[in-house]
């Protein structure tokens, strides 16, 4: 599998990061900004209902901008050449994404004002997740089968590396203020308190009438239609739409519906050495 991928310190990054040399530049050299919001993920775990939530609040409700412009350029990934380029053209104040974990982040936001959104997911649906995804993506190696599959994921063999390392890294910012984490499974269990809750985080008040708008075009069905935000539009040498879709089910839980009861276990195992030393609670899906 390593053919596809660009490995830095032990990570698996996707061949669109470019380079170990754009990746040392991005965290040395890219200056990030007060003004700036950030939505930070690891794969699969709500990126990009994050990005639309965010376009939304940003534009007060009006669907407009969401339907007309797409949801890569809105927020658009900082690790990758051309999202980069369009960062830093982006009028203040910007608004980017990335998946890049936390050592491999640009420096200055540790010192600013910026504000960052980290949104995490239970680990087993991102597996299943991205599973399924990346049987479309053009450049991410195709398992035999899923049980080859789950083993890259619990060994960390996958795009951007270990989630137990990632989420770990990114949880040593709980507290801060300029940091917010929020669950994908808070945000499917009272979307709008989630909501409000983002929209406090960054300090910009809607009326009910534009929160409604934002509810109402956030919503799976909303944005499976929106070829703005479903990839529909992704290039073919980047996506090949024959064989998957980004919005499969939108759903928690489906790992149940893949896992065998082996595996459950060892994942169980796994999550309990990695993770049981953090404070209860942290994770809803536990």
């Amino acid at each position: 599998m390593a053919t596809n991928y660009l490995h830095v310190d032990g990570i698996l990054f996707p061949k669109y990061v470019q380079s170990t040399e754009n990746l040392k530049f991005l965290r040395d050299e890219f200056v990030v900004r007060d003004g700036d919001v950030i939505n930070l993920t690891y794969p699969k775990s709500g990126s990009h209902w994050i990005k639309e939530i965010l376009s939304l609040i940003h534009s007060k409700g009006d669907p407009s901008w969401v339907q007309s412009v797409a949801i890569w350029d809105r927020s658009p990934w900082l690790e990758t050449k051309e999202g980069y380029e369009n960062v830093k053209i982006q009028k203040d104040p910007r608004m980017y994404s990335s998946h890049l974990p936390i050592q491999f982040f640009p420096r200055s936001f540790f010192n600013s004002k910026a504000k960052a959104i980290y949104v995490m997911r239970n680990p087993r649906d991102i597996l299943i997740s991205s599973f399924y995804f990346n049987k479309a993506l053009t450049f991410a190696k195709d398992p035999e089968s899923f049980e080859q599959y789950f083993e890259w994921f619990i060994q960390g063999n996958v795009m951007f590396g270990s989630w137990f390392d990632h989420i770990q890294g990114w949880l040593s910012m709980k507290g801060k203020e300029n940091f917010l984490i929020i669950s994908y499974e808070e945000l499917q269990q009272d979307t709008r308190a989630n909501v409000e809750r983002i929209c406090q985080f960054l300090d910009k008040k809607l009326s009910p009438e534009e929160l409604n708008s934002v509810l109402k075009n956030i919503s799976f069905e909303a944005m499976k239609k929106n070829r703005m935000s479903n990839l529909s539009l992704a290039p073919n040498d980047f996506i090949d739409h024959s064989k998957g879709k980004l919005m499969r089910k939108g759903v928690s839980g489906d790992w149940k519906n893949h896992f065998t009861v082996a595996q459950s276990e060892i994942f169980d195992q796994i999550f309990q050495e990695k993770m049981g030393r953090l404070p209860q609670g942290l994770f809803p899906w536990e």
